[in-house]
């Protein structure tokens, strides 16, 4: 039995053309249909994550609907080549764009190619619906700089290993109230000059971790988040309030690496975008103004699985082992790129920020066991199926699809070589290890410099990202701050 259409006039699309899609996703793309047809769907968008993990496509009418499955829908390949205002980082309309790769001359089309089984009906939109999509050249060939692919290609490496990937989530964010009407004139900007952030005001008091009455206090926010999270199907954990002004967090169950990023992509706009109906503003930035007393977090819980068996290979066979082999060479691989990993698990200027001693934030490359200050912190141990390692580093902004595929590549390098991890740390705030990045740009130049990360994702990708962030970063530098305004202005 075949779930590929049988219908002439179904047939013969770009995605057939050029054998996109799974058994999987044809059957998935005939239930999407029937959805449609059923709920009186009026829209679709068709939506993929960007280099910085923005969700950027197009809303097509109904009717557009089965064309776009069939053939994919078109958006200009320069939206791959721009930092975070909008600035093109490459010189899109010359013939050499200086990426590395052809195809991206002139800002020529690529072609968005819906995965049906990630179709959602969204609960903040009236009769609208979206597909995540992964993106490829007009001539079919994979487009090497799309994220989801990326991670992708790095899971199906393990697989060819007989292992496989789970993965955690935690997301901390800042709730605040709106406090203007609409977009004024201040916060009209362009590429590389966005306007000025919305104003905004504190929703909840601070330093009372986890009190319920102050989520109370929330509770037609949180009452909506639930009810919209869970009617988009993603692996709803907990709701927690957290220790600063204004800070939330939400957890996922733990699956698969692949589902859980999509599911990362999701929930950030499904709580953005809920928020706002409600009249807040959500935001995943580190360290916004107004929320210095606690930066938030993007807890990264990961292990491995043997695929003949589930077990897990992170579990110790004695006693006297906090991690098995591979758990450990796993470990000492994520300490050993820490620098260059963090330019995909803090990539902003925003997130170093968030390093600071006593902070429940690491600010150096060190590990313990159950220690929360560290770096990684080592979960787990004999006979506990569960046994895994949490990356404390990331901020909640990060690609997830990069984030992701930069543990597996800096722990597969470890259990590659033969890593041993230095002894845990019971101090990690005081422990003899090397401090983390200080900025982004330095982060950018230890990734440029990793031979592991340039062996994985190509040279090509690691230069595009490395330039994307660089430019985004010099641009940082050449921005005169309030800081600097108010030290000197008056003084000199």
């Amino acid at each position: 039995m075949s779930a590929r259409p049988m219908l002439l006039q179904d047939r013969g699309g770009f995605v057939d053309r050029h054998d996109l899609w799974t058994e999987a996703q044809y059957a998935a793309a005939g239930q999407l249909r029937r959805v449609v047809d059923e709920l009186g769907i009026e829209m679709v968008r068709f939506s993929f994550a960007d280099q910085h993990g923005v969700l950027r496509g197009k809303t097509l009418a109904r009717a557009a609907v089965p064309s776009a499955l069939r053939s994919g829908v078109t958006a200009p390949s320069s939206l791959l080549l721009k930092d975070t205002s909008g600035q093109s980082a490459f010189p899109v309309f010359s013939a050499d764009t200086g990426v590395g790769v052809d195809g991206f001359s002139g800002a020529g089309d690529i072609v968005l190619v819906p995965d049906p089984t990630t179709f959602r009906v969204l609960p903040w939109a009236g009769r609208t619906a979206m597909v995540l999509c992964d993106v490829r050249f007009p001539d079919g060939s994979p487009v090497p700089f799309c994220t989801r692919s990326i991670l992708r290609n790095e899971l199906a490496t393990l697989a060819a290993r007989g292992l496989g990937m789970t993965v955690g989530a935690e997301l901390e964010f800042h709730v605040f109230r709106e406090a203007g009407v609409g977009v004024g004139p201040e916060q009209v900007g362009g590429p590389g000059r966005p306007g000025a952030a919305a104003p905004a005001l504190p929703t909840t008091r601070g330093a009372q971790l986890l009190h319920d009455e102050g989520l109370d206090a929330m509770q037609p926010l949180v009452d909506a988040l639930y009810r919209g999270l869970t009617s988009l199907d993603l692996p709803l954990r907990s709701i927690e309030l957290e220790f600063g002004p204004s800070q939330f967090e939400l957890t996922m169950e733990a699956g698969d690496a692949a589902e859980v990023a999509d599911a990362v992509v999701l929930c950030r706009t499904a709580v953005r975008r809920i928020a706002a109906g409600l009249g807040y503003h959500a935001t995943f930035m580190s360290r916004p103004q107004g929320a210095e007393g606690a930066s938030t977090g993007w807890h990264l819980h990961q292990s491995l699985q043997d695929l003949a068996t589930g077990a897990g290979v992170f579990v110790p066979d004695t006693a006297r082992e906090t991690l098995s082999a591979v758990g450990s060479g796993y470990l000492a691989g994520l300490l050993d790129h820490a620098f260059a990993a963090a330019a995909f698990t803090t990539p902003t200027v925003n997130g170093y920020k968030r390093y600071q001693p006593y902070s429940l934030a690491p600010d150096r490359v060190a590990w313990g066991v159950d220690n929360k200050g560290a770096m990684i912190r080592a979960v787990g141990g004999p006979g506990d199926p569960a046994t895994r390692l949490e990356n404390r580093s990331g901020e909640p902004a990060a690609n997830p699809y990069l984030y992701i595929a930069s543990q597996l590549v800096s722990g597969m390098d470890g259990v590659d070589r033969g890593l041993v991890p230095p002894a845990p740390t019971a101090q990690p705030y005081a422990a003899d290890a090397r401090a983390l990045p200080s900025n982004l740009g330095a982060a950018v130049d230890a990734l440029r410099d990793d031979a592991a990360f340039r062996a994985a994702f190509g040279d090509a990708v690691v230069e595009w990202y490395a330039t994307i962030k660089r430019a985004e970063f010099d641009r940082y530098l050449r921005h005169v701050s309030d800081w600097e305004q108010r030290e000197y202005f008056g003084i000199f």
